[in-house]
């Protein structure tokens, strides 16, 4: 026998194996093109900024939500030459905002300390790098002694 429960704002039902084994009887409404809840992309049909839209990354929301639709209204909606020029002090209140939530806003330096190690990090001063001269063969013997087969084609491989 199934139930609900409620928590909070969310509602929590509870089905029984029965109640998966009917076919569903619901219907599907077709979607209102109307819908202003409806997902229109970055910027919507009158011009506003669709704060709503997944390409921010949540960039509305959070401790620093205010900052950034500050910063990013004033970038959209200006009329400068240099674009968004008069919204520098906009951007910088949002970075200072940004700077005190490090965890939720990693810095590009964080990033990088994170990855420590790995083979797409550039050198840094004192790694142990090959240089071009350290690749070649450490073999004192010349280079005719290296067999010709391991540097060319194999019979079969030159035959098709």
């Amino acid at each position: 026998m199934s139930y609900c429960r409620q928590e909070g704002k969310d509602r929590i039902i509870f089905v029984t194996r029965e109640d998966h084994e009917t076919p569903s009887n619901a219907e599907l409404i077709a979607e209102d093109p109307d819908d202003p809840y409806e997902e229109q992309g970055l910027i919507l049909p009158n011009g506003d900024i669709n704060w709503n839209c997944p390409c921010l990354g949540g960039m509305a929301s959070g401790p620093c939500g205010s900052q950034f639709k500050e910063a990013f209204s004033c970038f959209h909606y200006s009329k400068e030459e240099v674009k968004g020029s008069e919204c520098i002090d906009n951007f910088r209140n949002m970075q200072e905002c940004m700077q005190r939530y490090p965890e939720l806003y990693p810095q590009e330096e964080d990033k990088a300390e994170s990855n420590s190690g790995s083979a797409s990090d550039p050198p840094t001063e004192g790694s142990a790098l090959p240089s071009e001269t350290d690749s070649a063969p450490a073999s004192s013997e010349p280079e005719s002694a290296v067999p010709s087969d391991s540097m060319s084609p194999t019979d079969d491989q030159t035959a098709s």
